[in-house]
């Protein structure tokens, strides 16, 4: 029974290695294409809401390419995320130019693109650092919506590495897939690239193998209506947000029943109204038949907002 055993998981990873030794054709995978054009358009998004210079990203290429070529072809010109793919128990590698960085800087902090670009070659600075982390969280973010249609999962930036020989998530001679994403700014271009090694896909597959088109059906204005008018009713949960703190594990931990908690807010600070962990209006806080109420008072200004997390404090 164990030569048995042993025979049949030799077979099997010969099949796996065989499988893996000219990687698996994105054409066998049509649902990349749809995920990453999702994406793309997710980040778009996001990146108008925090400038008011529109930001375009496109995707140039999604393909299969050794891990390796990938990396030696950005290094000393690229920051990268090691993100954590919770469902899949992988980790991939999401990665920003270092024109990305400077202009999506330049735009966010006033810029006009009256200036010459940067062609120095030199380190990253902190605020260009952190605001690499804020964008890999954004992309994070669009990549678990965009991928919400095959799998539900949490996608998670672990550390950040401005040396490629540093962020090892497989072998380098392993096929992966690489999504190559364009940005379009001011007149000028940036890039990113998506590394997701192919075996981190392997409990998708079947579904990423989908095809899109064999599922379209004609648009029946009757059940748009109907859902547009129940959208419209729909109830929404907001939550009005008068002061936050951090604190450390062992700060919770010292907590005691009765303990008061002192707020630095007064009768007079602003609050923020959220929804969805998104902030949308700043108001004044009031009463009224023994309720506490909010008047909106402006918008929230996200590029600010964004602006001032990346700042050191």
């Amino acid at each position: 029974m164990h030569e048995t055993h042993a025979g049949g998981s030799i077979v099997n990873n010969g099949l796996e290695k065989l499988l893996d030794m000219g990687g698996v054709a994105v054409d066998r995978m049509p649902m990349l294409h749809v995920i990453f054009d999702r994406m793309a358009a997710q980040c778009s998004e996001y990146l108008r809401q925090l400038s008011s210079t529109p930001a375009f990203l496109t995707v140039a290429e999604v393909g299969t390419e050794r891990i390796g070529d990938v990396l030696d072809a950005y290094e000393g010109n690229a920051i990268v995320g090691i993100t954590y793919v919770q469902a899949w128990d992988s980790r991939i590698l999401i990665g920003l130019d270092r024109n990305f960085i400077f202009n999506l800087v330049e735009v966010l902090f006033g810029g006009d693109g009256s200036e010459a670009p940067i062609a120095e070659k030199r380190d990253l600075s902190a605020i260009e650092v952190r605001l690499a982390q804020k964008i890999f969280d954004l992309v994070c973010k669009a990549l678990r919506a965009s991928f919400a249609s095959v799998c539900e999962t949490v996608f998670k930036v672990e550390r950040v590495e401005t040396r490629l020989d540093f962020a090892v998530i497989a072998p380098r001679t392993t096929f992966g897939v690489s999504a190559i994403i364009n940005l379009r700014i001011q007149g000028r271009n940036g890039g990113m690239f998506v590394l997701i090694p192919q075996a981190a896909l392997n409990s998708i597959r079947q579904q990423l193998g989908r095809d899109l088109s064999n599922d379209m059906a004609l648009r029946d204005p009757d059940w748009t209506k109907q859902i547009e008018s129940e959208i419209g009713r729909t109830e929404v949960a907001v939550r009005g947000v008068i002061e936050e703190r951090q604190f450390v594990l062992a700060d919770i931990a010292s907590l005691r029943v009765g303990q008061i908690l002192a707020l630095q807010a007064t009768a007079k600070t602003r609050v923020k109204l959220e929804c969805n962990a998104e902030p949308l209006f700043w108001c004044n806080l009031g009463q009224a038949d023994g309720f506490y109420t909010l008047r909106l008072d402006e918008f929230v200004n996200q590029e600010q907002e964004f602006i001032n997390d990346v700042l050191p404090r």
